[in-house]
């Protein structure tokens, strides 16, 4: 028996990976025999064989040759290919027994992609050999086509066979008692059928992408194959470190492509590639955040500064233990929030991507991409997330009007978020306008832990120093000025941004009269010219709940340092009065 094979041959265990080992410990106990299998299953899997050499086999071969040792009958389906058997020896069994039966059937019926014709005789052969005591193992990979994730009225009449066919098998003692097993292969579990998945007599085993170890093995495994070519800054190790987030197969084509063109992977080729695959493969649902600045090239926020900074250096230093799981950062439209955390990319040193939209209007597929992006996010720790415009981008518990959906997804993200497991790993950064509007949740200690907030400058020198940084940043030629003399005759409020537009229409009006010097003229005429956007009374309101969320009095203005919490709170309450807005 294959409980009596794995048991007894304990250092057998012990060299799997621990997906593989747990999924070798459940079938021991005999508890199941449904296994949902499902992550990164369309890569190579490492397999350590004798004096420590590895090989790399896909998931099918692995489950068949390392799990199982391809003994007794194993075999496959899928929607395209049918049935198919791991030895032709397999196969001619199949065919005689099934055959003798059903005489007078066309024996292509035997192995049909259709799951009716296909699970009828794969069960009736399942119910001739359970008597002679032999094992059986029955691969569905693209379980998703077979058993789709819909409600169970939704589901059309070969579906609904396939639902209820998986679940006696997994139900009936006949089978449970019989070894005989079936491993479902996923990409994602949110594409399977809710019910299944969140049965207790399913067994779900994840198998992750490769850490950076099994990456090094991979590597060393091509460099031995002499199908690695590196340029003299590289080794096996440090593409290794570098790598993080690629699967196996996303490596293999690296280096198959520089080997086919005789080019060996440098540094830049190594990065850009990297971000191309994850972008790839997150399906265009993360963008990687690329700064040419750093927090030199922000102005003023001098405490929220010296707080990035100082994780900076942490970030250098190893010691991930000491951040924060996540940032909130509140602040008034223009004041650079966005760029502020483009800046602390470029002092970390390690990758930083933006959310972008996963949601959809299909059914499940919204789950679908958020558990991708998940682990990805995993694959590629140390890693900061950026999600701008938070308070609309992630919702919240209470939502209503698409059967739960949110509701599922806001608590999925965050249960993430909260996993303490990857403090300092999973950096978040969730960036918005309207703190007050982002789910307290969201928050709390053990998410965004650390409330930062930004305000306009609050003195002549402070936008002077803006206006200076401004111009560095956009690489402007521009005559010596000072900018707040210019400013005195207008009376608006100018945030960042507002400063900004000033500088591109100046640099605009100075390339249409031919010159590329921005003059003290074409400067003075744009600012006479430019009108700031007005509304003031969100400003106030995102000033005043900004101050509200501050978790350290150094970050806030002195014109709010003085003000009381109460009438704080009670400012804010007739602003949103004020605006339409219901205060809840």
């Amino acid at each position: 028996m294959a409980e009596q094979l794995i048991l007894k041959n304990l250092p057998f265990i012990k060299i799997l990976p621990s997906w593989a080992q747990e999924l070798s410990y459940k079938y021991c106990s005999k508890t199941a025999n449904l296994y949902l299998v499902h992550g990164n299953i369309r890569d190579f899997l490492p397999h350590k064989m004798k004096a420590g050499e590895f090989v790399f086999v896909r998931i099918q071969e692995y489950i068949s040759e390392v799990l199982f040792g391809n003994r007794d009958i194993i075999m496959y389906y899928d929607r395209s290919s049918g049935v198919s058997f791991c030895t032709d020896e397999m196969r001619k069994s199949y065919f005689d027994a099934i055959g003798r039966r059903y005489s007078e059937v066309d024996a292509s019926d035997f192995i049909s992609e259709d799951p009716l014709n296909a699970f009828h005789y794969l069960e009736q052969y399942f119910l001739m050999n359970i008597p002679k005591k032999k094992r059986i193992v029955l691969i569905i990979d693209y379980a998703e086509t077979v058993l789709p994730n819909s409600d169970i009225a939704r589901l059309s009449e070969e579906d609904r066979y396939c639902f209820v066919t998986l679940n006696r098998w997994s139900h009936d003692p006949i089978f449970t008692q019989g070894d005989v097993s079936i491993i479902l292969l996923t990409e994602n579990l949110s594409d399977l059928n809710h019910k299944l998945v969140s049965s207790p007599s399913t067994v779900k085993t994840n198998i992750p992408i490769p850490d950076q170890d099994v990456r090094k093995r991979f590597l060393d495994f091509l460099e031995k194959e002499q199908r690695l070519l590196l340029d003299h800054q590289l080794n096996t190790q440090r593409v290794a470190t570098i790598t993080s987030g690629l699967n196996l197969m996303n490596l293999n084509q690296i280096a198959a492509e520089s080997f086919q063109e005789g080019n060996p992977i440098t540094l830049n080729y190594l990065k850009q590639r990297k971000k191309e695959m994850i972008e790839n493969e997150a399906g265009g649902l993360l963008e990687f955040i690329e700064s040419e600045h750093d927090l030199s090239m922000v102005s003023g926020h001098d405490f929220v500064k010296k707080r990035f900074k100082s994780a900076a250096k942490a970030i250098r230093q190893g010691r991930l233990d000491v951040l924060p799981m996540g940032y909130l950062i509140a602040g008034p439209v223009g004041t650079g929030k966005s760029f502020m955390v483009n800046a602390f990319t470029g002092e970390i040193g390690i990758p930083m991507v933006r959310f972008l939209n996963f949601r959809s209007k299909w059914q499940g597929v919204t789950e679908s991409n958020l558990e991708k992006i998940l682990n990805i996010l995993k694959a590629m720790a140390p890693v900061g997330v950026m999600i701008d415009e938070a308070d609309a981008f992630l919702g919240n518990r209470n939502q209503e009007g698409d059967s739960g959906t949110s509701n599922r997804i806001f608590g999925q993200i965050a249960s993430f978020m909260g996993n303490t497991e990857f403090r300092g790993k999973i950096i978040w950064f969730l960036i918005t306008c309207r703190p007050d509007l982002l789910p307290i949740d969201l928050k709390r200690q053990g998410r965004a832990e650390e409330h930062l907030a930004l305000f306009y400058p609050e003195n002549q020198e402070a936008q002077d120093d803006l206006f200076q940084i401004l111009v560095r940043k956009l690489k402007l030629k521009i005559q010596k000025v000072q900018f707040t003399d210019m400013m005195k005759k207008f009376r608006n409020q100018y945030s960042g941004a507002d400063i900004e537009s000033i500088l591109i229409r100046a640099k605009f009006k100075a390339a249409s009269e031919g010159h590329v010097i921005i003059t003290k003229e074409d400067l003075e005429e744009t600012i006479h010219d430019f009108i700031p956007p007005s509304y003031p009374h969100e400003i106030d309101l995102q000033n005043l709940v900004a101050v509200l969320e501050c978790t350290s009095r150094e970050m806030v203005p002195k014109r709010f340092q003085n003000l009381d919490r109460t009438k704080l709170v009670q400012e804010i309450g007739q602003l949103k009065i004020l605006l339409g807005e219901r205060d809840g």
